[in-house]
């Protein structure tokens, strides 16, 4: 069904939250508002020991403001206002706030803002700002928290994607450097999954984004996308060719499973391939169909990546708790890293852990979450072996289960110009519990002698100007931006 887009001119003005519609009255009440200034904070953590959040995606959000705007300024002004007062009819009836607002946006060609911020990257510690915007034209003080909305909507998901991300490197951090793994596997030991299991492909594409600020591989080919889109540089993430359930179900019910790992094998002579392995009963192929094929995989120049997806992530790689001193113990018993070794063997590292052939390997990448990779990097490490023996599919259970209230994320205005006049503002609430009492005045954010950023409220034009909060984009264009590149380079500095 194809219906004509008639209200395009106003798309741009209709991404806010209704109730917004009718400050621009609210605002005069208390006199002649001239400017409003807000500015973006996590006030809170609900993930025990984060207490930084990565700032990222406010430049992609900009970019899109530029864009959406854009059929806005290009229509007709008597179009754009009959639309406007259309709108508003629908949603509020006979519309009392009028257009002269609209018109006046239309002639001015751009948007009037101004955002200051810190380097994407930069992990901002709670209750310190990422970012301030305020109206530029005193005319357009509506301006400022009219885009509060998309500005929430289109900011947190990428940020809060790419603190777990860090978070989640820095238990993969831990767990090499306790077992003496390899440092360069790091990149690759994350490895998004979550496309299928998020909310949209927009979705997905910055959040995969904000994963590949901390580690190269990934299945998510959206996020290339928005990645040199909106930041540009040279970058490049990675991934190999997989198989998946029904290729393993088609190929095992016309030539049998095992045939199937043969053929592949012969498919691919060099380079990395996963199999998914757990279609119908894993330990059989770990104990028959791999010993079988195991000159044949050693005799290869690259990798071959077994893939179980089912059952307790913990158990299947690391092997049931309980009595390990038989030699008879069940396949079960032992999990996937362990049967590997029997049959592939490997090295022992300096610091005394096993790590595998380098011919063979294992992934995991249903359910996990940053607390299960700790568990079975120390029930690896209680074994023996080396953290980087496995790679984890990270996924949407870790990505999507996720909200604005993850890390309390939040827009509030702290300071407004009335009739002349600088106000600082503040909220308070007496029936919260501190989470929700905001910042006050104009605001500068420094680095102390350990380079943690920290808070200046009620600043001065001197303290803003030396700010960490630099402008970013001024009046519809950008004055500062950062490659994908720059902004990793950033978070390696903050981890």
């Amino acid at each position: 069904m194809h219906t004509t887009d008639r209200f395009a001119p106003i798309r741009a003005l209709m991404l806010t939250d209704v109730y917004k519609l009718g400050h621009l009255q609210q605002y005069r009440l208390a006199g002649t508002p001239e400017v409003v200034y807000s500015n973006w904070t996590n006030r809170g953590s609900r993930i025990e020991g984060v207490d930084h959040v990565v700032h990222f995606g406010l430049q992609v959000f900009l970019a899109k403001l530029e864009t959406w705007f854009e059929p806005f300024f290009a229509a007709d002004e008597d179009e754009v206002c009959a639309l406007y007062e259309e709108r508003l009819t629908q949603i509020l009836g006979p519309n009392s706030i009028g257009t002269d607002h609209i018109r006046a946006l239309h002639r001015k060609g751009y948007l009037p803002l101004k955002f200051n911020a810190v380097q994407e990257g930069t992990a901002v510690p709670l209750r310190v700002p990422s970012f301030t915007f305020e109206n530029t034209d005193p005319e357009f003080f509506w301006l400022t928290n009219y885009v509060e909305t998309i500005v929430s909507a289109e900011v947190w998901q990428p940020s809060t994607s790419a603190t777990i991300a860090r978070e989640f490197r820095r238990v993969l951090e831990a767990g090499c450097e306790r077992t003496g793994g390899d440092p360069a596997a790091i990149d690759w030991q994350g490895h998004d999954f979550s496309f299928r299991g998020m909310s949209s492909v927009e979705t997905a594409a910055a959040s995969g984004a904000g994963h590949l600020l901390s580690f190269s591989g990934t299945d998510s080919l959206p996020s290339l996308d928005y990645i040199e889109q909106f930041y540009g540089g040279e970058y490049v993430a990675g991934s190999v060719p997989a198989t998946e359930h029904s290729v393993m179900c088609a190929g095992a019910a016309v030539v049998g499973e095992k045939e199937l790992f043969s053929r592949l094998i012969d498919l691919y002579p060099a380079g990395i391939f996963s199999v998914v392995s757990d279609t119908f009963n894993l330990w059989e192929v770990l104990t028959d169909f791999l010993p079988e094929f195991k000159d044949r995989i050693l005799a290869r120049d690259g990798k071959m990546v077994i893939r179980p997806d089912s059952g307790d992530p913990v158990d299947i790689l690391c092997g049931e708790l309980g009595d390990d001193s038989h030699a008879d113990q069940s396949p079960a018993a032992k999990g996937v890293v362990e049967l590997l070794w029997d049959t592939f063997g490997g090295t022992i590292n300096e610091a005394g852990y096993r790590v595998l052939d380098p011919h063979i390997g294992a992934i995991y990448g249903d359910s996990i979450t940053r607390d299960r990779a700790h568990q079975i990097i120390d029930r690896l490490a209680a074994k023996g072996f080396a953290s980087t023996n496995v790679v984890f599919g990270v996924g949407s259970f870790t990505y999507q289960y996720q909200t604005r209230d993850t890390f309390m994320s939040a827009v509030k205005a702290t300071w407004a110009l009335v009739d002349g006049v600088g106000y600082d503002l503040q909220k308070d609430p007496i029936t919260d519990n501190g989470t929700k009492k905001s910042a006050r005045g104009r605001l500068a954010v420094f680095r102390n002698d350990e380079g943690e950023l920290y808070l200046v409220e009620q600043a001065t034009p001197e303290q803003e100007a030396a700010s960490e909060l630099q402008p970013v984009w001024r009046d519809g264009a950008f004055l500062r931006t950062q490659t994908f590149a720059e902004v990793r380079e950033t978070m390696k500095g903050n981890r």
